[in-house]
């Protein structure tokens, strides 16, 4: 597998700030690491905590990693398609939309902790299977570039922006 940084022109410039958060090296080992590091983060959390925001009109704590769940299935849903040569322009993601209908506020954090750690499960192999034709395919997402690598260093990215957002703003970690 590529382990080199993707080049910018293989993905929106929207998600480069996503894509500079992650260490370079080996990103799926990296990916590994930071969803152990995610779990051992939340797993102690009271579940009272799930239900915080840190301001009116915020996302509670179980609204954000429910996103970061969601997000990573989009992500790997785009690279998947691309993977294996989907020539179509793949759909938008509607961040406020999805989470608003996403049901986290009837959910357990415990139970969402345990859907992301799954999802993580997945995520790996999925990426894992690609082979060196399939990394270097691009495609369209959202009427923007994508290429399968710059798609698994953006899915990287994005949980460490809200890691960060965790640690910043609701005082965790």
């Amino acid at each position: 597998m590529n382990v080199q940084r993707p080049d910018p022109a293989e993905y929106s410039p929207g998600f480069r700030a996503y894509v500079d958060r992650v260490p370079d090296g080996d990103v799926l080992a990296h990916l590994e690491r930071q969803g152990r590091a995610t779990v051992a983060l939340l797993v102690g959390l009271p579940e009272a905590k799930g239900e915080h925001a840190y301001a009116p009109g915020k996302w509670t704590v179980k609204r954000l990693l429910q996103h970061v769940v969601d997000g990573e299935r989009l992500f790997c849903y785009r690279a998947m398609c691309i993977a294996r040569g989907e020539q179509a322009s793949l759909p938008a993601f509607d961040e406020a939309t999805y989470a608003a209908n996403d049901g986290s506020s009837g959910r357990s954090l415990a139970a969402i902790l345990a859907e992301f750690a799954a999802v993580r499960a997945a995520t790996i192999p999925l990426f894992q299977g690609f082979d060196d034709v399939a990394w270097r395919r691009r495609g369209i997402a959202n009427g923007k570039p994508a290429s399968v690598l710059s798609l698994l260093w953006i899915l990287a990215g994005h949980e460490l922006h809200h890691l960060a957002v965790l640690r910043d703003r609701y005082g965790i970690g």
